[in-house]
């Protein structure tokens, strides 16, 4: 096997996904990922034969007036369980909020469901972002973790990033448009990503 060493600009992009001071955790977990082992399958049932293990596509967003950059997909699997389960609780965090970006949506909603009760500022990027996603079971997930315990944290990051705000909301829109307005969904208000968008828009007014 490939040593992870040897993916130092893998580790580099990621490492910029996240705050300095969790620096030392980030670098934790980036040792157990299996940079070398990327034999997943894309959507329509074909192994992933690219030499790109992250798109070249990142999102650039501030928490906390620090600058974060976070790729729109990757393409590695999953560390080996019993690996992670030798991990803190921030650092697990940490490697759900990456997988957060993986190409599949089945493992995205997966790791969602690891942080509903994790209500820390730093994982907003990772989860806002699914706002702008098409996939409803992943909308019906992350309507749990925008809860009274947390909401706050997403109103801060919305007035931080107020175009990247703007940008997302009209990607759930589009989204709604293509997927769901034809079928589930034709008024847009009773689409769950707009009720998500009018809960951080209207909390606490």
């Amino acid at each position: 096997m490939i040593k992870n060493e040897n993916f130092r600009e893998c580790r580099e992009i990621l490492q910029g996904c996240f705050p300095k001071s969790l620096m030392t955790d980030v670098k934790e977990v980036l040792d157990i990922l299996p940079f070398s082992t990327n034999d997943v399958k894309l959507s329509d049932g074909k192994f992933y034969k690219g030499d790109n293990l992250i798109h070249s596509t990142l999102v650039t967003v501030q928490l906390d007036k620090e600058a974060l950059n976070i790729p729109c997909r990757f393409y590695f699997n999953e560390p080996e369980q019993e690996q992670e389960v030798t991990l803190t609780d921030t650092q697990k965090a940490i490697v759900s909020c990456i997988y957060l970006r993986h190409h599949n949506g089945r493992l995205r909603e997966s790791r969602l469901r690891k942080l509903l009760n994790n209500n820390d500022y730093w994982i907003v990027p990772f989860t806002f972002q699914l706002l702008g996603e098409y996939v409803f079971e992943i909308l019906q997930v992350l309507d749990k973790h925008i809860n009274d315990n947390n909401i706050d944290n997403y109103q801060k990051f919305a007035r931080e990033n107020p175009m990247y705000w703007q940008q997302t909301e009209s990607r759930m829109i589009s989204y709604w448009n293509e997927y769901y307005r034809r079928t589930r969904f034709p008024i847009l208000k009773n689409y769950l990503g707009q009720q998500i968008v009018d809960r951080i828009k209207n909390a606490n007014t």
